[in-house]
């Protein structure tokens, strides 16, 4: 499990560099593909851990998922709901996979965030999250979103 932590910190941390120095994906007027919202919560004190469930609107039809990873320079506890857009989302299947996310936020009772956050499938997603806690972040993360059956 440390291995596996270990790892997908790594990744993380060279992923959001790469997204650093890469032009942006989607264009400003881009229409969405598609739309999420998902729920979830937050703990961290140093390094965190990240979970929720949401549901993708894509082609008229609602998909659950699940979506859990790791933070990093991160301290606190929340609760965390998000909404957003969905970009380059050409088949359901795309949707899945492991994401980057460059994030920034203050939460002290209730915040907000913003994150960009793409999969190794070129899928983008923008989120505008709001918090309920007491959490500081100024992280690179990296999430694992599933498509539940």
């Amino acid at each position: 499990m440390r291995t596996t932590m270990m790892s997908v910190m790594a990744a993380a941390l060279l992923s959001v560099a790469a997204l650093a120095d890469e032009p942006k994906a989607v264009a400003v007027d881009a229409p969405p593909d598609g739309t999420v919202t998902l729920s979830g919560g937050s703990v961290a004190v140093g390094v965190g851990y990240v979970w929720g469930h949401g549901d993708l609107s894509y082609q008229n039809a609602s998909h659950r998922f699940s979506i859990s990873g790791l933070s990093i320079i991160d301290v606190g506890a929340a609760n965390i709901s998000a909404t957003g857009h969905v970009y380059n989302l050409k088949r359901l299947q795309d949707f899945q996979g492991n994401y980057v996310a460059a994030t920034a936020g203050l939460t002290v009772g209730g915040g907000g965030s913003a994150a960009y956050l793409k999969n190794e499938h070129g899928v983008v997603m923008k989120l505008e999250a709001t918090t309920v806690g007491l959490r500081f972040n100024l992280s690179a993360d990296g999430v694992r979103v599933k498509l539940e059956r």
